[in-house]
């Protein structure tokens, strides 16, 4: 076989492999393209679906109406004295602890330092715990109920259930017994003893959620062309 022949051969060869090889990936290439495209274009499609899908709609309007249930309910509990940390008088006493499910009372004295780093930390609980009412009542002012719960040691916060007192903190002694206990230490012990609630971390949203909605709703109703700018 002529050589020049046999190198001209070999040389179309490798030439003609060069460009199946650019072809095939110009094809890939273009595959690619179409499938990113036609991707794009489900997703478009899906959305505008599940923009009008009923089941959606109706777990919308389920979790709307759970929402407002919750808000009506903290309503309530906000006119019994919950949500806040509230100083009340001897005369108050049993009307308070007995008008709600679970209670927590501090019973302090004003000079005494321990009493104001309780204090600190219940006002901080408070809002957080809405379900729970907590209060403080002066210890001096107090007599008869100091004595009828046989309070011997301040700071002292008491655990009501249901009007009945079931537990009680005596000084720091369940903190670590150190004035420098955290917020948290004394929120993890309360919920222990089963008078407040472990707070889920998206529990602090939910009512903010529902008064977003809720407006929303409503000026949709008052303005219909108001989401159209």
């Amino acid at each position: 076989m002529d050589p020049d022949s046999v190198k001209s051969t070999l040389s179309n060869l490798a030439f003609g492999n060069v460009i199946a090889a650019a072809a095939r990936d110009y094809q890939k290439e273009l595959l690619d393209k179409e499938k990113a495209q036609a991707s794009s274009s489900n997703d478009e499609v899906d959305l505008d679906e599940l923009m009008d899908d009923p089941e959606l709609e109706k777990l919308h309007s389920d979790r709307i109406a759970a929402l407002k249930k919750e808000a009506e309910k903290r309503q309530v509990l906000q006119m019994k004295g919950h949500g806040e940390y509230r100083e009340i008088g001897e005369g108050d006493f049993l009307a308070e602890v007995t008008g709600s499910e679970k209670a927590i009372c501090h019973f302090y004295h004003k000079e005494f330092y321990r009493c104001k780093i309780m204090d600190k930390h219940l006002k901080a609980l408070a809002p957080k715990h809405i379900g729970t009412k907590f209060i403080k009542l002066d210890a001096e002012n107090a007599p008869f109920f100091v004595t009828k719960l046989g309070i011997k040691t301040l700071p002292c916060v008491i655990i009501f259930r249901k009007g009945i007192a079931i537990d009680r903190l005596v000084g720091f002694q369940d903190l670590g017994g150190k004035d420098d206990f955290t917020t948290k230490t004394l929120e993890v012990l309360l919920v222990k003893k089963g008078v407040i609630s472990e707070k889920k971390e998206n529990e602090d949203d939910e009512e903010d959620e529902y008064q977003e909605n809720r407006h929303r709703t409503v000026r949709c109703s008052v303005d219909p062309d108001s989401d159209s700018d």
